[in-house]
């Protein structure tokens, strides 16, 4: 289902790791792009710069502002239709800014805060893992209470940031680590299938007010299957090496913040497996809503990091 004109669709974090491709999949799909950015100063770094001169020879309108600045968010906010913040986790409460901008605006007919990963609503993680959760829950509820019309994303894992993590395709080892048993599926999307997916929901009258789950049937594998099927693509053989349940927990527990983070989040996805953990219900799952759009299926994800590798990223969590 496309959209039959074109929207105006404003990015937060249109700069960031998700964000850059929310910004080309909205120009792709026919939109009036905008993207809210930091200021660029001697500081920015020069792959941000190209980014901008990418952006602006795409015919996207870039708006440099800080979140505190709320007249010039209210002023933007008034020449768009529909608003995707994809700001990282460190600025998820700096999300209550673009909502009291939102609300001063009064025009806008869809916005979607930045969630793009696990279902909130529905796990229940380790306590660090919980705790940035709690904050992610926190935007949803002031967004449900604001009256704004919303659509809440759950992506789940994006698929080449995990496959770099798991698989580290780019340096030559022969070990591989398996969290837990390596038997719990988690779901894997090519973050160019989580932008296109977000930017067609943002526009489509059946998601709104509703949450939205990204489980394309062909991207749920465990660990030992995405092993197994590295390992046909490339000929190659590695070792499985375990780490423990316990071992995970116990990082959680002696780590300090925010670096106790990141093995709770592996032990949700790949220990505990709650990314499959429940039966779509009250949510929408995405990819059945356009049966027409071919996604990436894993194993094409796969071929891809032979021909043309993603580069890793690095989540930050302070």
């Amino acid at each position: 289902m496309e959209v039959p004109e074109a929207s105006r669709i404003l990015i937060f974090g249109g700069t960031g790791y998700i964000g850059k491709y929310m910004v080309k999949a909205s120009i792709k799909l026919g939109h009036k792009t905008h993207v809210y950015a930091r200021p660029i100063t001697q500081q920015t770094s020069p792959a941000k710069l190209d980014l901008h001169k990418e952006f602006e020879s795409m015919g996207v309108t870039i708006v440099q502002g800080e979140l505190e600045e709320l007249e010039k968010m209210v002023e933007v906010l008034g020449q768009v239709d529909i608003v995707i913040s994809a700001l990282a986790y460190p600025q998820v409460l700096d999300q209550l800014k673009i909502i009291d901008a939102i609300k001063v605006a009064g025009n806008i007919k869809r916005f979607l805060p930045s969630d793009f990963g696990v279902e909130e609503d529905r796990v229940a993680p380790l306590p660090p893992f919980e705790a940035v959760l709690d904050k992610k829950r926190k935007i949803r509820r002031v967004v449900e209470e604001s009256g704004i019309p919303y659509t809440f994303v759950s992506a789940n894992c994006f698929g080449a940031y995990f496959v770099n993590y798991l698989l580290h395709p780019h340096e030559e080892k022969d070990e591989i680590i398996v969290y837990g048993t390596g038997e719990a599926k988690a779901v894997f999307n090519y973050e160019e299938d989580v932008a296109m997916y977000t930017i067609k929901v943002a526009n489509d009258p059946r998601t709104c007010n509703r949450v939205v789950i990204y489980r394309p049937p062909r991207n749920a594998i465990s660990q030992l299957e995405l092993i197994s099927l590295w390992e046909n693509k490339t000929g190659r053989g590695f070792k499985r090496v375990h780490m423990s349940e316990e071992e995970l927990v116990k990082l959680t527990e002696s780590l300090p913040t925010p670096k106790n983070i990141p093995p709770a989040i592996l032990h949700s996805l790949f220990v505990k497996g709650e990314l499959m953990s429940f039966e779509i219900e009250d949510e929408i799952e995405g990819s059945s809503l356009y049966p027409d759009y071919k996604y990436t299926a894993i194993d094409e994800l796969l071929e891809l990091f032979i021909v043309d590798p993603p580069k890793p990223a690095s989540a930050s969590f302070e």
